[in-house]
């Protein structure tokens, strides 16, 4: 009786995080889609352009350990309001910095948008709170899936508002603004018990050190890193490179609106393919998806090469993250989720940082064209994905009780 009630409750707050994601969720491929363009009608310097990009990143990779600490005080229902007011003023500094022609002020706002981004990470491991043992895979490939409507709203939004006012972009910041604001009261449904005090002498868990130590969570938190990193460094180039070899920002933002439908459509049936064929395998073919992707981007760079690698990217990344996610929800004590949950944000987010910081420079500012940079984009995932395969059979090999 206990199983059903949980997954009863566990499906309606599943509901709530898929209305987030698709609705909140659509201002990051908004974001992503032109942040690159404006910072490069901002930046002094050409290498600088993805710059807002890898600030948003920054800013979730400072907040997140922050967010899940306030999380487990205060309840999921309160941090995830706080994302979108990080949101809604992130955007609202980007608006002033576009009005301002102003590269930090752009920048400060783009800060803030990681407030947003930090939260939003937390969606898929709230879907678990509730979730029966046998529905926590599913939970969490459901409320991933509904990024498949921001996929379809966010680069819509942006062809309509991209050049809507005088001053370009600025009706897109305007509309995230309005996309927080509104959003935020779907909060107002989800059921999530909020955290009791740890009462004296309760478990307290495993330190951030021993969790680390575990062979299981490492290797986690590896895949999800590289899965993530690796997608952000292709797909934050993707509209430099498309727009620089003599596409339209439209058909920019139609790539970006494949590539995050990519991400988020195996969703569906993610969770059915971890439970048959096991984590460990679904993270391996995500692997091996990635490199595909590079493969199809390095092979040319006509308008279906770009579709078909960004294709290949999103589906890549969602059988890793969410692999690599579900094998770190399945391997925490409730006692250790706000600390473990925050511990592996700040990793995952600190590589995803790097991979944005070096997508700009090494798109503009490391070969003499645009297929070069694109290309030495494309071939700089290669020993991250040998990391991480290295990491899944050095895991494999290991006897189970050591793992």
């Amino acid at each position: 009786m206990t199983h059903d009630i949980n997954d009863t409750l566990a499906k309606r707050n599943v509901l709530v995080l898929v209305a987030a994601q698709a609705i909140l969720g659509a201002q990051m491929p908004m974001i992503f889609t032109i942040g690159g363009l404006a910072g490069q009608s901002l930046a002094p310097n050409a290498c600088w352009a993805t710059l807002p990009i890898s600030f948003i990143v920054i800013g979730s990779m400072l907040t997140a350990t922050p967010i899940s600490s306030f999380m487990a005080r205060q309840g999921r229902t309160a941090g995830f309001v706080l994302g979108a007011i990080g949101g809604a003023f992130g955007a609202a500094i980007g608006a002033a910095g576009l009005m301002l022609a102003s590269f930090p002020i752009f920048l400060i706002g783009s800060l803030f948008t990681g407030v947003y981004m930090s939260a939003q990470g937390f969606y898929r491991f709230a879907a678990a709170d509730t979730a029966s043992d046998a529905f926590r895979p599913k939970a969490i490939s459901w409320v991933m899936a509904g990024g498949l409507l921001s996929a379809v709203l966010g680069p819509q939004l942006v062809k309509v508002t991209a050049q809507s006012m005088v001053v370009p972009f600025l009706g897109t910041y305007l509309a995230v603004i309005a996309l927080n604001l509104l959003g935020m009261f779907l909060f107002i449904a989800l059921r999530i018990p909020k955290p009791r005090p740890a009462s004296a002498g309760a478990p307290q868990g495993r330190s951030r050190a021993e969790l680390i130590r575990t062979p299981v969570i490492a290797v986690a938190m590896i895949c999800a890193t590289v899965s993530y990193a690796l997608m952000n460094l292709v797909m934050t180039s993707s509209p430099l490179a498309v727009v620089g070899c003599g596409f339209e920002t439209g058909d920019a933002a139609d790539v970006v609106t494949a590539h995050v439908l990519a991400m988020y459509a195996p969703s569906f049936i993610t969770g059915h393919v971890i439970a048959r064929l096991g984590v460990e395998r679904v993270i391996a073919i995500g692997l091996m998806i990635l490199a595909g992707s590079g493969a199809v981007a390095m092979s040319g760079v006509e308008l279906e090469n770009f579709f078909i690698a960004l294709m290949l990217l999103g589906f890549g990344w969602n059988f890793g993250f969410i692999g690599a996610t579900t094998m770190l929800a399945n391997a925490q004590r409730p006692e250790e989720r706000g600390r473990l949950q925050g511990l592996n944000d700040l990793v995952v987010f600190g590589g995803v940082t790097l991979a944005s910081f070096s997508s700009g420079g090494l798109m503009n500012c490391s070969g003499g064209s645009v297929e070069t940079g694109w290309q030495l984009v494309n071939l700089a995932m290669l020993p991250f994905l040998v990391l991480a395969g290295g990491a899944l059979i050095w895991l494999w090999l290991k006897p189970k009780e050591t793992r």
